[in-house]
């Protein structure tokens, strides 16, 4: 595509060069740049742009869009290609992916979901829904991009960059997909990841304290701010009507079409309270649908489990779902990483689950606590470089709702992880409740196993789906599942534990 035709609608401040060139590929990242490719040069938090384009030149960009205060003269003079200067580079990405591959949400209906917590399993939910329904469903979130059954590429972030938004909703539309869904962090409206998107739903799961630091958000109004934008882009929002915050929005946004979905609140979908059953395994409940109450069952245990599929069920009713089809999509429904029971030899309970926040925490352990028959221990760390803030905090939860509490290394990235470790320790020791630092992870949770007895429940939160470990900028292969499996097998073998 001409570059003249790319900048359509991009606020541009200067230019220096012929912009009459066909471009056939843009990214951000250098490495990605290919021949006759278009490098936008963004400053990060740590690093400039500029300090890439050799390498996207290199690489075979043929023209470069830089931040306003630059010299694109100079630019001009060092690398003698066309160097465009605009007012927002963030922004200015992913109009141009829009107009690179023709506006594709345009052409299928989107759905964004956003939210603290729940994103990940409410957009399974209502993609399984949606297949029951016999439409074709395309899938953006933290663990990959999914095309009905078929898993197109891992993803290593909420909601991927513009360009690559752009990429595969495109990949949708050629693919006759019906309805894309998309996982929107704050972050991501922020840094307009999504801008441009022609978003025919938002759903809003949750509010609680994330995301609060120096390189996300300064304070809790940010927070909410930049989630609220979803729904601000949306014809239509579904929203969780017992968050105290979250149900602000119908006040905020009076003109929207809002469907609302709780528990003890009044809502649209409301959940009826005394038919909620909870076990180790699933959840069952009557939910108001149609006008009549209606008998759900899903295989993720815990409560926050019901709001996630009472904000689904909320969602897909828009594509007028049946009950049975509810039913059928929920019933076996397993998501990576969230809640997520580790078959094993011993016969052990043992649950892996991206919680990673106070309130996260907060809402697995007290789900597990409703039904453990034995102890419940808590194998878990903190990532490192975000907000320390909330370290003693969760230590105090994992203290006062464990019977046991292991601590170990998460994704450390550059932080020293004895450090984070100790930081957590102040929060659980005034609860009295007994606890041990294992600073390497795999030790942690060999530790935890070997503790553990039939009827114990072993919680191991934080990296949920994450199949890694990051340290000092490096990402080591680490899936939990197979972590546990060798530890075990490991244990039979050396006549410390006999297989069920």
């Amino acid at each position: 595509m001409l570059l003249n035709k790319l900048l359509d609608g991009v606020k541009i401040k200067k230019t220096v060069g012929d912009l009459n060139l066909d471009i056939t590929n843009i990214h951000s990242d250098s490495r990605k740049i290919k021949q006759n490719g278009l490098f936008v040069a963004i400053n990060g938090f740590s690093k400039n742009g500029t300090d890439f384009i050799l390498d996207a030149v290199k690489n075979g960009a043929i023209a470069v869009i830089v931040e306003p205060d630059t010299d694109i003269e100079d630019l001009y003079i060092k690398f003698s290609i066309p160097i465009i200067s605009v007012y927002h580079t963030r922004e200015t990405l992913a109009i141009l992916a829009c107009n690179f591959y023709d506006n594709p949400s345009k052409k299928l209906k989107l759905i964004g979901v956003t939210g603290t917590k729940g994103k990940t399993t409410t957009t399974f939910m209502i993609k399984s829904i949606l297949e029951a329904h016999n439409l074709k469903v395309g899938l953006i979130g933290s663990i990959a991009v999914y095309i009905n059954g078929e898993k197109i590429e891992n993803t290593d972030r909420t909601t991927p960059e513009s360009i690559d938004i752009q990429k595969n909703l495109d990949l949708m539309v050629k693919r006759n997909v019906d309805v894309a869904i998309i996982e929107v962090s704050s972050q991501a409206m922020k840094l307009d990841r999504v801008t441009g998107c022609d978003f025919d739903l938002g759903v809003f799961t949750n509010l609680t304290e994330d995301h609060i630091s120096p390189k996300e958000h300064p304070n809790m109004e940010d927070y909410f701010n930049c989630k609220l934008k979803l729904l601000e882009l949306s014809k239509a929002c579904v929203i969780n009507n017992d968050d105290e915050i979250v149900r602000t929005v119908n006040k905020l946004l009076p003109e929207k079409n809002i469907k609302t979905f709780a528990i003890d609140s009044n809502a649209d979908f409301k959940v009826n309270p005394n038919t909620v059953i909870i076990t180790d395994s699933y959840i069952d409940f009557s939910i108001l649908y149609n006008g009549k109450e209606e008998k759900i069952e899903a295989c993720i245990p815990g409560k926050f489990s019901i709001y996630n599929s009472a904000g689904a069920i909320a969602a897909a009713s828009f594509f007028g779902v049946t009950a049975d089809e509810i039913r059928l999509a929920l019933k076996d429904l397993r998501v990576l990483g969230r809640s997520e029971l580790v078959p094993n030899k011993l016969g052990l309970t043992i649950m892996i689950d991206y919680a990673h926040t106070p309130s996260s925490l907060e809402s697995i352990l007290t789900a597990v606590n409703t039904y453990a028959k034995g102890k419940v221990i808590c194998a878990w760390g903190v990532g490192g470089d975000r907000d320390a803030a909330k370290r003693p905090v969760m230590g105090e939860i994992s203290g006062r709702l464990a019977d046991y509490t292991v601590l170990m290394s998460d994704q450390v990235r550059t932080e020293d992880p004895l450090k984070i470790l100790k930081e957590i320790e102040v929060g659980i020791i005034p609860t009295g409740k007994p606890y041990k630092i294992v600073v390497d992870r795999t030790e942690g949770i060999k530790y935890a196993i070997s503790i553990a007895k039939q009827g114990d429940i072993i919680v191991i939160p934080g990296l949920g789906h994450d199949l890694y470990l990051e340290k000092n900028g490096v990402k080591y292969p680490y899936d939990e599942r197979e972590v546990i499996t060798k530890i075990i097998d490991e244990m039979i073998a050396s006549g410390k534990r006999n297989p069920i």
